[in-house]
């Protein structure tokens, strides 16, 4: 049973899932740790959090269960701290949208492998901070667990329940296997939304071109607005996964610009309509609308 609960890092996807816990009745107590005592005073005016704190080690040790909701990079400095201070039973899980570093993280920082539980759910938004968590983030979003073989069912059973409060929807996958579907359908998109937007930042008539950007062009880029540091992240520590991604699009990118460059219609439109085809079915199977909620934790 779970009364205690340390949240490192209280932003959209650390004070959602508080959130999303209080409105599911959880009467437990919450502790919100960060380095901005201004975030953290917020925190405690959103209810995110019964009290805070700026010390890792002086907040964990005594909870049940510590959520690690910061950038990846940030993984494993918590990870140390939190191994010198926590009780020997305590359940320590994540949010990272790479998992495999993670682990290798958790496995050269806590003593035993046996309470820690990687985790990633589906969901977020373009905003980040304190400010942008809302209760209803999860609901009827995937939480992708990866879970390793010592890790210890009750460990599993308690992340999984605290999730299912929130509304998610429970899946598990094998850390590669999560850190490679998601190089090609998360991350590499923001990449492009990214890299995008900077391109023509640099263009020589880029105020013309910014102030003609279009609803397409706004769709697109919408999660070019993301946490540049926490995508920073992702792209250092799921380097392998991302530059696999990164080789397919280029050819493919190659295949159309020699169409293009031919004069070759059929390859170009057999192009678009293996595309609009293949979008238009993962359409009709998808989970049912949330609120206009978009994912860019994926």
């Amino acid at each position: 049973m779970v009364d205690r609960i340390a949240i490192v890092g209280p932003g959209l996807i650390g004070g959602s899932f508080a959130l999303a816990l209080r409105a599911a009745g959880f009467a437990g107590h919450i502790t919100a740790i960060g380095r901005n005592q201004e975030a953290l005073d917020c925190a405690i005016q959103r209810g995110i959090a019964n009290d805070t704190s700026t010390s890792i080690k002086a907040a964990v040790a005594d909870v049940d269960l510590v959520l690690l909701a910061v950038p990846v990079g940030a993984m494993e400095p918590c990870l140390a701290e939190i191994a010198t201070a926590c009780r020997d039973d305590t359940i320590v899980t994540d949010a990272g949208s790479v998992k495999q570093h993670f682990i290798d993280s958790a496995r050269r920082q806590m003593p035993s492998m046996k309470n820690v539980v990687p985790a990633h759910p589906i969901a977020g938004t373009e905003h980040s901070g304190v400010e942008a968590g809302f209760a209803e983030l999860y609901q009827g979003r995937r939480l992708i667990l990866t879970p390793l073989a010592e890790t210890s069912q009750n460990a599993i059973d308690t992340v999984e329940n605290l999730w299912r409060m929130t509304g998610a929807v429970i899946e598990s996958m094998p850390p590669q296997r999560h850190d490679e579907v998601f190089a090609a359908t998360s991350h590499l998109p923001h990449l492009l939304a990214f890299s995008l937007v900077e391109t023509l930042n640099r263009l020589q008539q880029q105020d013309e071109v910014l102030r003609y950007a279009a609803g397409g062009f706004s769709d697109f880029t919408r999660i070019a607005s993301s946490d540049p540091v926490m995508w920073r992240d992702v792209c250092l520590h799921n380097r392998e996964a991302v530059l696999g991604a990164f080789d397919q699009l280029q050819n493919g990118l190659s295949r159309l610009r020699t169409a293009i460059d031919d004069m070759d219609a059929d390859e170009i439109e057999r192009t678009f309509v293996i595309a609009k085809e293949t979008r238009d079915a993962l359409l009709a199977v998808s989970r049912p609308d949330t609120s206009g909620q978009k994912d860019t934790n994926e």
